[in-house]
């Protein structure tokens, strides 16, 4: 019988070592998990979860892959961050808690995970909802983000408003079409505020029935013509959530493309 990819979404994770907090509202927290071994220091990598920004998908989801990230000896930070479906998500709030996040955690996560942590801006790994906010974290706050791993990301608003992707899931974000709301999508849009100012790998399953490689062929071929340091990593027999489970065929790819992320930013 196969596996369900889905399963990961339900998958319990060790504890992580602290949960911070970067605001007042119960969802502006993030998790902590300090790295294995006794590595050299490395950048933090900052989870942002996807589920199409809403409500009922929170960070929990991510656990299996920050504890297989931290195994790897990275330091990790799952954020958390008010969805739609909930008061003060969606516009503007979400996009504004993931940056207030970004910019805070290194600071934040520092009393907890100590000289394992190397100064500077964190690398960003964000997946199919968070994959476009961490996009938009980059371009909107460079200089708080060193690098974005992009996985499965809704990388363009407008086409995924079109697509109904989710049943309405970018009009529930920005409150409506592109016709209602054209500043909001040129805020909040990556396809249209290219290139990315940052090191950026966006990987992608061809099986993806969520969120369709085509928008990222079209994002990273976008970005690459405007200039961007960008590559796209297409995964042909992989689906939406294979990306985020370390039980998948897909998971040293994914670990592969965070390496070389670190190692860009290193140089």
């Amino acid at each position: 019988m196969p596996v369900d990819p889905r399963a990961v979404l339900d998958r319990s994770a060790p504890a992580p070592d602290a949960t911070v907090a970067y605001g007042r509202h119960p969802d502006q927290v993030a998790d902590l998990r300090r790295p294995a071994g006794n590595g050299p220091p490395r950048p933090l990598v900052v989870v942002v979860h996807g589920g199409f920004w809403r409500a009922e998908y929170d960070r929990a989801h991510t656990g299996p892959l920050a504890a297989a990230l931290a195994g790897l000896g990275h330091p990790v930070a799952q954020l958390e961050y008010r969805r739609t479906g909930q008061p003060g998500g969606g516009w503007p709030g979400t996009l504004t808690d993931v940056l207030a996040g970004v910019a805070a955690l290194p600071g934040l996560a520092r009393p907890v995970l100590g000289g394992r942590l190397r100064p500077g801006p964190p690398l960003l790994v964000g997946h199919s909802a968070g994959g476009h906010l961490a996009l938009y974290a980059a371009v909107s706050a460079p200089d708080t983000v060193a690098g974005v791993l992009a996985l499965a990301p809704v990388a363009d608003l407008a086409e995924a408003y079109r697509l109904d992707l989710d049943s309405g899931a970018v009009a529930a974000l920005l409150g409506g079409s592109p016709a209602e709301h054209p500043e909001r999508y040129a805020d909040a849009d990556p396809a249209v505020r290219i290139p990315p100012p940052t090191p950026t790998v966006v990987v992608h399953g061809t099986l993806d029935r969520q969120v369709p490689v085509a928008l990222s062929r079209s994002y990273v071929a976008a970005a690459r013509a405007a200039g961007s340091r960008i590559r796209l990593v297409e995964l042909s027999a992989c689906e939406h959530f294979g990306l985020i489970d370390p039980e998948s065929s897909a998971w040293p790819e994914v670990a592969l493309a965070l390496r070389s992320l670190q190692v860009d930013h290193c140089h």
